[in-house]
């Protein structure tokens, strides 16, 4: 990984979603935008505020897909991450473990 890049892997494949009352929700249905959560798999060496484990808040929107070794990840630069959730980040005083 390069400079301010960060490599994720998606929560949820793409398709059929289910709501919280149990509706099946097609591919092809319209949703207003919606972030999604993805796994910090890799990050470059300018990267300070994410690490490799690290849950992340992005724009499913702005994405540039990469295969590699068959696995589809997701390919972003850092500032465009919109909150980061972390374990390590919970052991601080007053915190939530979501740092926006």
């Amino acid at each position: 990984m390069l400079h301010d890049r960060v490599l994720v892997r998606t929560d949820i494949p793409e398709g059929e979603r289910r709501s919280s009352g149990g509706i099946v929700i097609p591919a092809t249905a319209a949703v207003g935008r919606r972030l999604g959560w993805a796994e910090v798999v890799a990050v470059g060496q300018s990267v300070r505020t994410v690490e490799p484990g690290d849950r992340v808040l992005y724009d499913p929107e702005d994405r540039a897909e990469v295969e590699v070794r068959g696995v589809a990840y997701v390919l972003m630069r850092e500032r465009d991450l919109h909150a980061v959730a972390a374990e390590r980040l919970e052991g601080a005083e007053d915190s939530t473990g979501l740092y926006l």
